[in-house]
């Protein structure tokens, strides 16, 4: 039953999967929004020192809160057009062009569309809801500046001509033609393209954001590990700018005192439910660290140090995780669990929604108490998450345990 199970995910799923994470497109969103990961970053740290939970602090803090403010509307508030700037830049890169002049038609596309009907820059679009509307602009600009270098209908100047003055000539055709296609849109057709984008975006924007979709998307990863394939890294590039644009929202309602309108941003899956690393899998390392098996307890000795920071690949593929059929249950179900209840802790209010860019590999319960404001009950949530995923595994783990000494005490000595 677990063969074919195996060789239905071989044949049906992992294709598809392994050919979307590796379209030229998806590959610049992903490698694009790394550009924002510095500004969110320290936005965030702005964020978190303005909130500390500490009533000293509070009313020493409180003169300067508008000071704070300006950090976090001056780094969350881009994040749309660092974005354009990134990903014009990144697919410039797949597709074989100069980068930076992707980057630079991309930025001049994304400002026009950004101009409202009084023909004035509305920089709320630089905000993350305009992070869609950044990414198909930078499609649509590198695209176009590629179909004229690819038939060769650009101004080349002679040879001897610096690279930097030659390559803006190569680029004034094709910019010239993103400029016009833009300038029609948003000024004589008067469409508001980021109203248009967000109407289009806005189902998947709310799946992603209920427990049935978190639950695909939780799923996907899991299964693609289980294959050998890095699942996080094949959905970033779908999903990551979804839960960005939480996170963000989710940021300047919290520096604003208001309630936080997203409950799955960016952290939710890296923070609650991969506690440890994807599959939760840090438990996993623990009960390596006890065992009698003399393998799997030096495997957990190697692999402690990386789990305590979110990195997970010396288990996943060192017990291994991959197509074992033992431990790929826990694999799926553990995350599975821990986004339910995660998700309903954080819709009933018990805990906070991850409103702060904290790095991925932060270790478990400090990195939720940090990403969700110093909500002491995440850090709690946390550690209780690492119990019921210990838990979960532990049954597995006793038999590939079981398996693994009776290996060894056949095995023949050196």
């Amino acid at each position: 039953m677990m063969n074919k199970f195996m060789n239905w995910l071989q044949k049906y799923v992992i294709p598809p999967m392994t050919k979307i994470g590796n379209n030229k497109y998806l590959v610049s969103v992903r490698n694009g929004l790394v550009l924002t990961l510095p500004p969110i970053i320290s936005g965030s740290i702005f964020l978190i020192l303005g909130n500390i939970p500490i009533p000293a602090w509070s009313n020493f803090i409180k003169p300067y809160q508008n000071w704070i403010n300006v950090a976090v509307n001056g780094s969350f508030g881009i994040i749309s057009l660092i974005a354009v700037i990134g990903i014009g830049y990144e697919l410039a890169k797949e597709l074989k062009l100069d980068p930076i002049t992707g980057a630079g038609l991309s930025t001049m596309a994304f400002i026009i569309l950004s101009f409202n009907n009084k023909y004035q820059i509305d920089v709320n679009n630089f905000s993350s809801s305009g992070l869609f509307t950044a990414i198909i602009t930078a499609f649509v600009s590198v695209s176009i500046f590629n179909w004229f270098i690819k038939r060769n209908f650009v101004i080349k100047l002679p040879d001897g001509v610096p690279s930097a003055v030659s390559n803006s000539f190569v680029a004034l055709l094709p910019g010239f033609v993103i400029l016009v296609l833009f300038w029609l849109i948003r000024v004589p057709f008067g469409i508001d393209v980021e109203q248009v984008i967000q109407a289009v975006f806005h189902p998947l924007l709310f799946a992603l954001n209920s427990l049935p979709g978190i639950l695909v998307y939780t799923l996907l990863v899991s299964l693609l590990w289980v294959c050998g394939i890095h699942g996080d890294m094949t959905l970033e590039g779908i999903a990551d700018p979804i839960f960005l644009q939480f996170l963000t929202a989710n940021g300047i309602a919290y520096a604003h005192h208001q309630p936080l309108p997203y409950i799955t941003s960016s952290g939710f899956s890296s923070l609650f439910v991969n506690v440890g690393g994807t599959g939760a899998t840090i438990t996993l390392v623990i009960l390596m660290l006890f065992s009698k098996s003399k393998t799997y307890k030096e495997l957990g000795r190697l692999a402690f140090p990386s789990a305590l920071f979110e990195i997970n690949e010396p288990v996943i593929f060192g017990f291994p995780i991959v197509m074992n059929p033992i431990t790929m249950i826990p694999f799926i179900l553990v995350p599975l669990v821990l986004a339910t209840l995660s998700y309903i802790v954080i819709s009933i209010g018990w805990v906070s929604a991850p409103s702060a860019m904290v790095p991925w590999t932060m270790p478990p319960i400090l990195g939720p108490l940090m990403a969700t404001g110093w909500d002491w009950r995440a850090a709690v949530w946390s550690a209780i998450e690492l119990v019921i995923a210990g838990v979960m595994y532990f049954p597995f783990f006793k038999v590939a345990e079981k398996q693994m000494i009776a290996k060894e005490s056949t095995a023949p000595e050196k």
